[in-house]
């Protein structure tokens, strides 16, 4: 291996659907030499889509993975998903890089796919970019376009390069001041940028003021640039032409020269402990040091067995050394090291840091295991990423008995492999219950388990995650006495109930005075008001956002039991609850419908009837409108057809969870009704 951590560059591709990231991910491993020729979407020959799925489609929907060495750079790059369908793996992958560029299509401008992104790189500590891609097509406003850009994300978003010649060639403006392009003078956004950079450091700028950029070393601006990067002071844009190579070998010079190495750029999230012992821990890009390396991706291939995708943060894997995974006792081999190009493992001798490698046939493995080398840095993990909420929903069985192990396999390595796709058994309608981000990400995921794993199911609509609460302050009281003949049970509790603010969650508070309900039963009274909780009251739904505070009671010293107290608690915490104004919670998520434009009156029509309340619309550049809307889950059953046949098929829709709201009382009425409680008979 020939380079060092000062000349690696991990670089995420992100942004909206469309916007040509594969594209750009192939003109850059061809620019830099890691390719003869590059591949395309249409021909099904790129180095990220290998899936045969993702070939069939014409999208990617998993992250790809390659490398390209040119001169001093070792730039590591990740291709990520567009569609929000598919975001688990996008910003799962996102981890692993210190720089995340956003492709913006020239044609049809700024995308919800770009504003979460931005939002989500920032929120993240990230280093952005923006790439504005297919500026040689004809008929666009480059000028207009970048203006939106700054107009949406601030005035830190300037160029580093301009377009020229109606899009044929790129023109640098941080390093040079002269000539012109087709945005105007290249003097003009060369002073914005200067101004940009220098003012991040009240030293630089002085010495600015004091001798003008001339007398700047290239270290003093160097090192600015990288602090307005990591602050999120700028934000650069460059221009291409992925399908025409234009501004590419530009791109990966800027990404040589401009953007951080790892460790440049801010450091990475890690922790150690739990709660509110954990503490910020420094993993230092020294090679010498202990390894700490975190897998952002697991791959279950069939030739090769469960593949772990980790990035080093701090010393070097080698061939045959022993790992921990997270606080294991045991540690595995490492009997092979592996880069990634694409399909294609290279085997490698070590993974110095920065680097991104890969280890295989090693189940402990799973999302955001700490791989380390030293019980010193046992307990230390990365802060847990902001997944959406899997809502969309579908309960599965095999459609031929005996089945039911092999699918249960199947499901859980697809799981592993996409933190936003869960798998739920719902012990009380016995339903195994799949959960992702839309009915197109569900329909992937069926997909492959018939492709890949050989499972085929039936599916129907699960129950939905309704949730019970409380609205008012309530006391609850029972005695439980049962003689039977000999022995006796007698346990008597008092309790009072509030609600907690949404989300929550739950509180069980002691405030037993005098020892009228012995330490030892109190677990018991707490056993059973949770399994009121789990089992709810009102329709059958877990009960959430509720404090429970036992304050007095009675016991007997021969005839108090574990038993009597468990049936107090329940019945107690039962009382209480038909005392306090008992709601049923469901489900609301945000929506985001992207349609063309002639179908707003359908999409809006259609939305005003399931009880949503819509937020603002956009108008793209492409001729499409993208609306927003909070929407009860429960009133988009089947809305995938409804807008296929509402948009004669161009219509599609992601949701993500926003919070949980009372039901209407007329649905509440009706989901009491339907509700057959089978309380133990004590």
């Amino acid at each position: 291996m020939s380079y060092s951590t000062q000349q690696i560059r991990n670089v995420a591709l992100a942004g909206h659907p469309g916007a040509g990231k594969t594209t750009l991910f192939e003109a850059l491993l061809h620019a830099g030499g890691a390719l003869q020729t590059a591949g395309t979407v249409e021909r099904g020959n790129t180095v990220s889509d290998f899936d045969p799925l993702e070939r069939e489609r014409g999208h990617s929907i998993d992250a790809g993975i390659a490398s390209v060495e040119r001169g001093g750079l070792h730039l590591n790059l990740i291709d990520t998903p567009g569609y929000p369908d598919f975001r688990g793996p996008a910003l799962g992958a996102l981890a692993a890089a210190e720089t995340v560029a956003i492709v913006v299509d020239a044609d049809t401008g700024i995308g919800h796919g770009t504003r979460r992104m931005m939002e989500y790189a920032k929120q993240r500590g990230l280093c952005r970019a923006i790439v504005v891609n297919k500026i040689d097509h004809a008929g666009h406003d480059l000028g207009a376009l970048l203006d939106m850009l700054r107009v949406e994300f601030g005035p830190e978003v300037l160029p580093l390069n301009l377009p020229a010649g109606d899009g044929a060639r790129v023109v640098d403006c941080f390093g040079s001041q002269q000539g012109d392009s087709d945005l105007g003078p290249v003097a003009d956004w060369h002073q914005k940028i200067i101004d940009q950079v220098v003012e991040i450091n009240e030293t630089v700028m002085d010495h600015y003021l004091d001798v003008g950029e001339g007398g700047l070393s290239g270290a003093e601006l160097h090192d600015a640039f990288e602090q307005c990067l990591r602050e999120g002071h700028l934000v650069p844009v460059c221009f291409v032409s992925a399908r025409s190579g234009v501004g590419v070998p530009e791109w990966l010079d800027i990404a040589e020269t401009l953007f951080p190495h790892p460790g440049e750029a801010n450091p990475p999230p890690f922790v150690k402990g739990h709660g509110n012992d954990a503490r910020p821990v420094e993993a230092r890009p020294d090679p010498d040091a202990h390894v700490i390396a975190d897998v952002f991706k697991i791959v279950n291939d069939p030739f090769v067995g469960k593949l772990g995708i980790f990035r080093v943060y701090q010393g070097t894997v080698r061939k045959d050394m022993q790992l921990f995974v997270d606080d294991g006792r045991k540690p595995f081999k490492v009997a092979h090291l592996f880069r990634l190009r694409g399909k294609d493992h290279i085997e490698i001798s070590q993974a110095i840091p920065g680097d991104i490698a890969a280890v295989a046939k090693i189940d402990e493995l799973h999302f955001d295991a700490v791989l380390h080398d030293s019980h010193d840095e046992d307990h230390i993990h990365l802060a847990p990423m902001a997944f959406p909420k899997p809502m969309f929903g579908l309960a599965v069985e095999p459609a031929s008995k005996g089945q039911e192990q092999k699918l249960a396999t199947a499901l859980h390595k697809l799981a592993e492999e996409d933190p936003a796709f869960a798998v739920e058994h719902n012990e009380e309608t016995n339903e195994t219950v799949i959960r992702g981000l839309s009915d197109l990400h569900l329909r992937i995921m069926l997909r492959r388990l018939k492709d890949k794993y050989g499972v085929e199911v039936s599916t129907h609509p699960p129950r939905i995650a309704y949730r019970e609460t409380i609205s008012g302050r309530a006391e609850g009281h029972h005695r439980h006495k049962k003689q039977t003949g000999g022995a006796g049970q007698f346990g008597e509790v008092f309790l009072r109930i509030e609600p907690l603010p949404r989300g929550g969650g739950f509180e069980f508070v002691d405030e037993v005075k005098g020892g009228t309900i012995p330490g030892q039963f109190l677990p018991a009274v707490e056993k059973g008001v949770r399994q009121v909780l789990a089992g709810g009251a009102v329709a059958g739904f877990p009960i959430q956002d509720v404090r429970v505070v036992v304050y007095d009671g009675k016991h007997h010293p021969v005839d108090s039991k574990e038993v009597a107290f468990i049936a107090a608690g329940k019945r107690a915490f039962l009382d209480a609850i038909g005392k306090a104004q008992p709601q049923v919670l469901e489900p609301i998520v945000e929506l985001e419908v992207s349609a063309p434009e002639q179908h707003m009156g359908d999409v809006s029509g259609g939305l005003a009837s399931k009880r949503a309340r819509i937020s603002g619309t956009d108008t793209l550049r492409s001729g499409e409108i993208v609306v927003r809307a909070q929407v009860p889950l429960s009133e988009l059953e089947g809305y995938a057809a409804e807008l296929k046949s509402a948009t004669a098929g161009r219509g599609r829709y992601a949701l993500d969870f926003s919070h949980y709201e009372p039901v209407p009382a007329q649905v509440q009425k009706k989901l009491a009704e339907a509700y057959k409680p089978r309380h133990d008979e004590d």
